[in-house]
């Protein structure tokens, strides 16, 4: 018998020869594999050594798992492997796939329900379509954009009797519309957004000047949620950066005035604590109302996100809103920022009525991407490393659930010898596509060039599309990120996954800084970029 030859490195045959039969004998192929293995060269054997080493490192070792049924095929989990531009590729595969699904049964709607292959209405005007322009445009999909845009050229019409939110429509459709006519200068899509813009501001008819929550577009009428005279106060301050543009686009000041009317009413409120805002303001009064609750998750996020991104937008002219940041964060710092146990992870918990809750939305992080844009424009430092520190609590909330996706809502633990960070209650274990971490992550890449927050970014996408793409088109919101062999799809794709989540992806490992500057653009909180103004 001779050895194999030295030109067929990596050969290895497993069948037998003599009288042995492979089948019969579990022992008998355990000594001949031992045999065969003996007879290679050391060459022959390190290259097979290193081939399956390559094999783990790459993670080509994949399993389906019971969601099988409502997931695609599944992904490689890999770092190394894996160069920026396959990441590129991979978001806008996901953004096809997703794309996929909204245009075979929801095409025109707001959103898409991928499971019973079906779409949801909420106003009525095609919400994921108008969201998704802008990113299309800079994912280079001009296939998909010009389906869009004929859509929007002909069917697109705010001439109707249905009563939208003012904050989700403008955030969504004016913010969608202007930042597609900005990257793109095609004046149809300004058009529309000076339609809606219009449309929108009998919001603004209140006693107090703060604006009511809803508008009939078609009727002109607006009126605040049938339950309570309140709007929350994330939803009236996070409309400027919007309706601002639109002011100076049109040269027509009643939407700025209308806007800066509320920041400035806001400023001089009583009620704040060290700068933190409550969550509702009357729109009658023009008062604080729930006093003593203090949160930087719904209903009060986009109010500090807004103060900031508002200052960048005008060229770092209105003091009074930079004070009111620097303020708000000196307040976080003194009354929300804790550390968890056992690993001491930075969180940003909630204050009622003096009692401390280790409680965290998702969209608390948020807060990480907007410290680290607010460095970058020359605050001090130390935003920076809050914003380092932050981002690490954000991925561990991914990293330290079963599934690698973030609940919805977390409670941090604070006692020593407790066994893990993180608790998740049952009721906020689901995952709704949010865009927020991964926002927070492109900002801390763009600003500091570590590779980790594209790696972290990385995992996320893989989870996403391991646990939450339906393999006939669509992404699907989940229920329970806590178990990974049934998650249990909600059947609802929401219209920011393509507006934003998708787009802070490709953001996120895209190597050009010239891909909506951030010395260029500020975006909205819907993502869509707006550009910064010109200085005189």
């Amino acid at each position: 018998m001779h050895p194999p030859s030295r030109k067929d490195f990596v050969s290895l045959t497993l069948t037998g020869q003599g009288s042995g039969n492979y089948t019969n004998s579990k022992q008998w192929r355990r000594q001949s594999c031992w045999r065969k293995w003996k007879r290679l060269s050391r060459l022959q054997r390190n290259l097979i050594l290193f081939t399956v080493a390559l094999m783990l490192v790459c993670g080509i070792a994949t399993y389906p798992s019971v969601t099988e049924h409502f997931r695609g095929k599944p992904v490689i989990l890999a770092r190394a492997c894996v160069s920026e531009v396959d990441r590129l590729e991979a978001v806008r595969d996901a953004f096809r796939h997703a794309w996929k699904g909204y245009k075979e049964f929801a095409w025109g709607k707001d959103e898409l329900r991928p499971i019973s292959k079906s779409y949801g209405e909420w106003f009525g005007l095609g919400l994921t379509l108008i969201d998704a322009l802008d990113t299309m445009w800079i994912l280079n999909l001009k296939k998909e954009f010009e389906e869009a845009k004929t859509w929007v050229s002909t069917e697109l019409s705010f001439n109707k009797n249905v009563d939208v939110n003012l904050f989700e429509s403008t955030i969504r459709i004016l913010g969608g519309l202007l930042s597609t006519y900005h990257l793109t200068g095609d004046t149809l899509f300004l058009d529309k957004a000076k339609d809606i813009g219009m449309r929108l501001m009998p919001a603004f008819n209140t006693p107090s000047k703060i604006p009511y929550s809803d508008v009939n577009i078609g009727k002109g009428t607006a009126h605040p949620p049938r339950w309570t005279s309140d709007s929350t106060v994330a939803e009236v301050t996070s409309i400027q950066l919007e309706f601002r543009e639109l002011s100076r686009l049109t040269q027509d000041t009643r939407y700025q005035a209308a806007v800066d009317e509320v920041m400035r009413k806001v400023h001089k409120l009583e009620g704040k604590q060290d700068g933190l805002v409550p969550m509702f303001i009357n729109t009658n009064s023009g008062q604080f109302t729930h006093l003593g609750m203090f949160t930087l998750g719904a209903r009060a996020d986009s109010y500090y996100e807004y103060l900031l991104k508002q200052w960048i937008q005008g060229g770092k002219k209105e003091t009074a809103l930079l004070e009111d940041y620097l303020q708000a964060l000196e307040g976080v710092k003194k009354n929300l920022l804790k550390k968890s146990s056992p690993n001491r992870l930075t969180f940003v918990g909630e204050l009622s009525h003096g009692r401390f809750s280790p409680k965290m939305d998702h969209l608390v992080c948020f807060l990480p991407g907007t410290l680290a844009l607010g460095a970058h424009h020359g605050l001090p430092a130390d935003h920076m490393e809050l914003a380092k520190q932050l981002m690490e609590t954000c991925y561990q909330m991914y990293a330290q659930m079963e599934t690698g996706l973030s609940p919805e809502i977390v409670h941090f633990n604070m006692h020593e010898g407790s066994i893990r960070d993180v608790d998740v209650k049952l009721a906020d274990r689901h995952n709704l596509l949010r865009p927020e971490t991964v926002e927070s992550l492109f900002y801390l890449y763009r600003f500091t060039k570590d590779r980790k927050y594209r790696d972290w970014g990385w995992e996320i996408l893989q989870n996403f599309n391991k646990y939450t793409k339906v393999s006939t088109g669509g992404y699907t919101s989940i229920n329970n990120v806590r178990d990974p062999e049934y998650p249990s799809p909600r059947d609802k794709m929401e219209s920011f996954f393509l507006g934003e989540t998708l787009k802070y992806f490709y953001l996120l490992f895209s190597d050009d800084p010239e891909l909506v500057s951030l010395d260029k653009y500020v975006f909205n909180t819907e993502a869509h970029p707006l550009p910064i103004w010109p200085t005189a």
